[in-house]
C-alpha cells in the first residue's frame, strides 16, 4: 500500500503557530494579517466582532489603523447583508464600488483606499456568526475560490474571539 503525501499549507501552518504566543490576540491577528495577504490579497483587512444581544461590530484589528482603528464600533441595521453573514453565516462578496455602496456606509472612504471589491468571511461557533474577516481589493478581485481559501483561517480566529479580553 502506498501513501500519498500532500504538503501542508504554509500560511495555515503559520496562523496555527501563531497561536501558541504569549502575546495574544496580537499575534495572531498580525499572522492572519499577512496570511490573508499572501494567500487571497487585500489592501485593508479588519477583523470585527458581533454581539447579538447589542447588535453592534466592534473592530478587533486593522492593517490600516489611521482610517480604521481598532475599538470602532458600529449598530449594524438589519437588511439583506447582515441576514446572509450574520444570521445564516454565508460569505458576502461584493465586486464592485455599487457592490459596497449598496452595503457599506463608508463606502466613500474605502473607496478612498483603491478599494472596490470585499469579502466578509464569518467566523462561526455553534452555529452563531462571533465575527468576520473582511478582506478589501480593487474591483473583481474576490470570487468563490477565495470563500473556499478563506474559511480554514477565519475558523483558525475563534480562540481569539472566544476568549475574554484582558
Amino acid at each position: 500500500m502506498t501513501r500519498t503525501k500532500t504538503k501542508a499549507d504554509p500560511w495555515l501552518c503559520a496562523v496555527a503557530a501563531a497561536q501558541s504566543s504569549v502575546d495574544q490576540p496580537k499575534a495572531l491577528f498580525a499572522a492572519l494579517d499577512h496570511a490573508m495577504k499572501s494567500a487571497i490579497g487585500h489592501k485593508l483587512f479588519t477583523i470585527l466582532t458581533y454581539d447579538d444581544a447589542s447588535g453592534e461590530a466592534a473592530r478587533v484589528y486593522s492593517n490600516l489603523p489611521g482610517p480604521y482603528p481598532a475599538g470602532g464600533r458600529k449598530r449594524l441595521a438589519p437588511g439583506p447583508w447582515t441576514e446572509a453573514v450574520l444570521d445564516r453565516g454565508e460569505a458576502y462578496i461584493g465586486r464592485t464600488l455599487d457592490d459596497l455602496r449598496d452595503v457599506f456606509s463608508d463606502h466613500e472612504l474605502i473607496a478612498s483606499l483603491g478599494c472596490a471589491s470585499v469579502l466578509n468571511m464569518p467566523v462561526r461557533w455553534r452555529g452563531r456568526t462571533l465575527g468576520s474577516l473582511n478582506l478589501l481589493h480593487e474591483a473583481a478581485w474576490y470570487d468563490e475560490d477565495d470563500v473556499a481559501a478563506c474559511l480554514p483561517f477565519a475558523q483558525l480566529t475563534l480562540p481569539a474571539l472566544l476568549a475574554p479580553a484582558s
